[in-house]
């Protein structure tokens, strides 16, 4: 049996009062550890507070930022060197679509980001919106994000999904590719379950404890 990934990616919500009902909530989601692997990527904001509750309520949840400096530590006004999350998390996302969209990040930054990553010791979650996207070298985990499902309700077929998955796999040779878009406890399962798909990176419905759960026990 596969280990399934399933990462919640909060984008800019959640406030540090609102961090604690989370966790709480997220106690009566009971899951085995060496079947399924949750992270977190959380605003750096709250990456100290989570790491703490997490360390105190024995989770089992894993920690992710959303995004790192294309540059070392240094004078970089406004950046978050790799070395610096290092101190608090395991994992970041790079290259999510709205980075790209919004930040004007391109194919250049995106590969800094993840060499900074790699260097420090951090795991790149790098996403992609179709098989032709550059992944640069050294990435191990790939999120396969489709621009049309992101937010809408709509999320992308699995059996097109695992086809992207198996493409993207045979191509880069990555182990693990996650689908993500629109993804909701109802149609988890169909997507965590097709041979390519290793996982799943979650938005909106990671915000509601409830919702979150619901798709953990369901991936």
């Amino acid at each position: 049996m596969k280990k399934v990934t399933i990462v919640a990616n909060w984008k800019s919500n959640v406030s540090l009062h609102e961090v604690d009902a989370w966790t709480k909530q997220m106690e009566n989601c009971k899951w085995h550890v060496d079947q399924k692997e949750v992270i977190v990527c959380s605003p750096f904001t709250l990456l100290q507070s989570l790491k703490s509750l997490i360390s105190d309520t024995q989770l089992g949840l894993k920690l992710g930022a959303q995004d790192v400096s294309p540059f070392p530590k240094g004078a970089y006004t406004g950046e978050v060197a790799a070395i610096q999350l290092k101190e608090f998390v395991q994992y970041v996302i790079v290259g999510h679509s709205e980075r790209r969209k919004y930040f004007y990040e391109d194919d250049q930054m995106l590969a800094n980001k993840v060499d900074m990553a790699l260097e420090a010791g951090l795991l790149p979650i790098f996403c992609v919106q179709d098989v032709h996207a550059i992944i640069p070298k050294g990435v191990r985990i790939v999120a396969y994000e489709p621009v049309f499902a992101i937010g809408t309700g709509e999320p992308d077929s699995p059996e097109n999904a695992d086809d992207v998955a198996r493409e993207i796999k045979e191509t880069v040779n990555v182990a693990t590719v996650l689908y993500g878009g629109s993804v909701s406890s109802e149609n988890v399962r169909t997507f965590t379950s097709m041979e390519n798909i290793d996982g799943v990176l979650v938005g909106s419905a990671s915000l509601d404890p409830v919702s979150f759960s619901s798709i953990v026990t369901n991936a």
